[in-house]
């Protein structure tokens, strides 16, 4: 019996009273030392939006990759529901890094080419970050080149873009991740006919276009070549013969490698395996970025 003269088999309306027994005891310590430990917590819902499930075969046209996405069991196509920005998976693999087969137009600095493994999949942006994206978040334009927002942005520093990145949950794509989703499953200096694929100084007219003006690769993503150069993850670093897994770039030095080249290069420097270099506090007018992200 309780001190309120309640029957010990009466529902008991004290919080306290963990066992129901009408009485606030020993007993109710007991089972509240039961429950010590980590509290249980509803796991957070995905931070994206699915755009579509499985690959689509006219866009990735590689039978072997469409199947390593969909054995993944991740969406192939979603958009990132803080920023808006549309990304795809890129499955887990290996590639050649560096200067491509018979590639004559290759500088020292893509040598040795050397086995690279991606050990994870992981998602990317489809196209390069455009004004809108960035000043939906940020609040203001930087780029040099204005009149669409669909126009990619520029004049962001790598320190800008990481910024970007990690404020909203994204991150850049390591050297290795950008290169081995610029070929999209190609082991040639290019994707396909310049032309078709990129804005350079054949084509551009000496500005930038919107994103997704041009054909995609194997995989999916435009404008992995022209348009802007794009920041990755790294440091600048040399190239070893050695087979390696998820390579991270130089570990010191100030400088951070840019892919892709920009609307102002010619033809021989628009290739996969093409590399550039930038402070990562310059800003410049031919120099955006996309963003990557673990599922």
């Amino acid at each position: 019996m309780s001190g309120l003269g309640l029957p010990a088999f009466a529902q008991s309306n004290c919080v306290e009273d963990l066992d129901g027994d009408g009485d606030v005891t020993a007993g109710d310590i007991g089972v509240l030392l039961l429950k010590f430990g980590p509290c249980e917590t509803e796991p957070p819902g995905p931070w994206y939006t699915v755009l579509e499930q499985a690959p689509d075969p006219a866009v990735v046209t590689d039978a072997l990759a469409r199947n390593r996405i969909i054995a993944t069991g991740l969406p192939w196509r979603v958009r990132d529901q803080v920023t808006g920005i549309e990304m795809l998976l890129v499955p887990a693999g290996s590639f050649t890094m560096g200067r491509s087969p018979g590639d004559t137009e290759a500088y020292s600095d893509e040598d040795p080419a050397h086995p690279v493994t991606i050990s994870s999949s992981f998602y990317l942006g489809r196209y390069e970050v455009t004004q809108q994206q960035w000043v939906d978040r940020v609040g203001r334009n930087p780029s040099h080149f204005k009149g669409s927002m669909s126009l990619p942005v520029e004049q962001v520093s790598w320190e800008d873009a990481k910024s970007f990145c990690d404020e909203h949950g994204l991150r850049l794509p390591s050297e290795a991740e950008w290169e081995y989703a610029c070929r999209g499953g190609s082991t040639g200096s290019r994707y396909g006919a310049l032309g078709d694929v990129a804005w350079y100084a054949a084509n551009s007219g000496g500005s930038t276009h919107a994103v997704g003006g041009k054909l995609a690769n194997g995989y999916g993503f435009h404008d992995m070549l022209g348009n802007v150069w794009e920041w990755t993850a790294d440091r600048y670093g040399d190239y070893s013969a050695a087979s390696v897994t998820d390579p991270k770039g130089a570990t010191s030095g100030s400088y951070r490698v840019q892919r892709g080249c920009y609307w102002g290069y010619g033809a021989d420097t628009l290739r996969a395996s093409n590399r550039g270099m930038s402070s990562s506090v310059g800003r410049f007018g031919n120099i955006g970025f996309r963003v990557a992200r673990q599922p």
